[in-house]
C-alpha cells in the first residue's frame, strides 16, 4: 500500500521567482501539468484560499504551493539534531494533528518551496567555514517534510550532492513519505543521514493522515539504505495509548522485517515523546475538531522551554516507563544501531 505523490490543486508564483532557473523550469513544468497558477507580490499576499469556511480554506492550503524566494539567509539553529536548519521549504501537505508547524504556520498552512538554492548553499558554506575545523551539521526539515515536494523541486537531490563535495559538512533530514526513488542516485557520498519518521499503528492510523503508511515508509528506508546513505529513524511523537507497548513493539518487529541485515551498520534512532503547548492545543483542536489526540494539562507535566512558552509532557514516571521501554526494543532489534537522544 502507497500513497501518490504530492502534487498541488494551485500553485502561486512569486514575479522574483521568475527571475531564478529553478522558479522558470517550476511554471512550465506546472504550465504542462495544467495546474491552475497564480501571481502574487509575496507569499504574505496569498489571498482567496479557496473554502466556504477556515476549515475547508485550512485544508485547501495544505494543497497549495508557494514558489518563492528566500529573503532572509539566516539560519535558524536546530539542536539537538543539527546547529543549523537550511531552509530549503516550509509548510507541509500532511496532516499530522499532533505537530508543532501547526502554530509556527498560522492561519496559511500552505507550502513553500525556494528557488535561490544556490544562495541557500552559499550561505551554508559560510557557516561551514566559520566553524571549521569543526564539521557542521544541517537539518533540511525543521519546517516541512521536504522529501514530500522534491520529486517536483529537487532542491535537495541538488543539496545532497552539494554536501558531499564538502569537506566539513552534513546534512540530515527526515521524512514520513516513500518518494525517494530520484534521490536513489544522488552522489551523496556518505555525508546525508536520510532519516525516516515511524510510530505505532494506532499513532498513524489516527493522527498521521495524507503520509505514507509505515510498511511503504519501511520499504523506502531499505532502499534508501541499499543506495548507501547512513540511515536513522525518528520515532516522535512517542503517545501513550492502550497497548502502547505492544504497538511500538510491533513497529520494531516490522522495522527488523523490512531492514535487510547488510544496511545495518550505521543507524541511529531519535525518540522523542509527545508533547503540547497551550497556544498548540487551541490550533489543533480548531484545525481537527474530532480529534482523539489527548490534550488533557492536568495529567501532564509542565516543562519550562525556549522564550517562556513551556510544554506539556509525560510525567516523569511515565517518561522513565517510555524510555526503558524503547530502549529494550531498540537492544533487541537493532543491538548495534545508536540512539541519540530521547527527549
Amino acid at each position: 500500500m502507497s500513497i501518490k505523490p504530492f502534487i498541488p490543486q494551485l500553485v502561486y508564483i512569486e514575479p522574483g521567482a521568475l527571475e531564478y532557473p529553478l522558479g522558470v523550469e517550476l511554471k512550465e513544468k506546472f504550465e504542462k501539468m495544467g495546474l491552475e497558477i497564480r501571481q502574487t507580490t509575496s507569499h504574505n499576499q496569498v489571498r482567496n484560499i479557496p473554502g466556504d469556511n477556515e476549515f475547508q480554506k485550512y485544508r485547501n492550503a495544505k494543497s497549495t504551493l508557494v514558489v518563492g524566494v528566500r529573503k532572509t539567509l539566516k539560519f535558524d539553529t536546530s539542536k539537538p539534531s543539527a546547529e543549523y536548519a537550511i531552509p530549503l521549504a516550509t509548510g507541509c501537505m500532511g496532516h499530522c494533528q499532533y505537530c508543532y508547524l501547526q502554530t509556527t504556520m498560522g492561519s496559511k498552512p500552505y507550502v513553500r518551496t525556494y528557488v535561490n538554492v544556490e544562495e541557500i548553499l552559499d550561505q551554508a558554506q559560510k557557516y561551514m567555514e566559520e566553524r571549521a575545523p569543526e564539521e557542521t551539521r544541517f537539518e533540511a526539515a525543521c519546517t516541512s517534510d521536504i522529501v514530500g515536494i522534491d520529486h517536483l523541486t529537487h532542491s535537495l537531490k541538488k543539496t545532497i550532492e552539494f554536501f558531499g563535495k564538502s569537506d566539513l559538512g552534513k546534512l540530515r533530514f527526515v521524512t514520513k513519505y516513500e518518494h525517494v526513488d530520484h534521490l536513489l542516485d544522488a552522489d551523496h557520498r556518505g555525508k546525508t543521514r536520510f532519516r525516516f519518521s515511524i510510530n505505532a499503528d494506532y499513532v498513524i492510523r489516527n493522527f498521521e493522515h495524507g503520509t505514507s503508511p509505515l510498511d511503504a515508509r519501511m520499504e523506502a528506508a531499505a532502499k534508501v539504505a541499499r543506495a548507501g546513505y547512513p540511515l536513522g529513524f525518528i520515532v516522535a511523537p512517542i503517545y501513550l495509548h492502550e497497548n502502547w507497548k505492544e504497538g511500538y513493539e510491533t513497529m520494531f518487529q516490522k522495522l527488523d522485517a523490512a531492514l535487510p541485515e547488510d544496511v545495518r551498520d550505521d543507524i541511529t534512532f531519535e525518540f522523542i515523546q509527545h508533547r503540547f503547548t497551550k497556544p498548540a492545543k487551541k490550533v489543533i483542536q480548531n484545525n481537527y475538531p474530532m480529534t482523539k489526540l489527548e490534550l488533557d494539562e492536568e495529567k501532564r507535566k509542565y516543562k519550562w522551554g525556549k522564550y517562556g512558552i513551556g510544554k506539556y509532557v509525560y510525567q516523569t514516571d511515565e517518561q522513565e516507563e517510555i524510555k526503558d521501554s524503547l530502549n529494550s526494543y531498540q537492544q533487541r532489534f537493532f543491538p548495534s544501531a545508536k540512539v541519540d537522544y530521547f527527549t
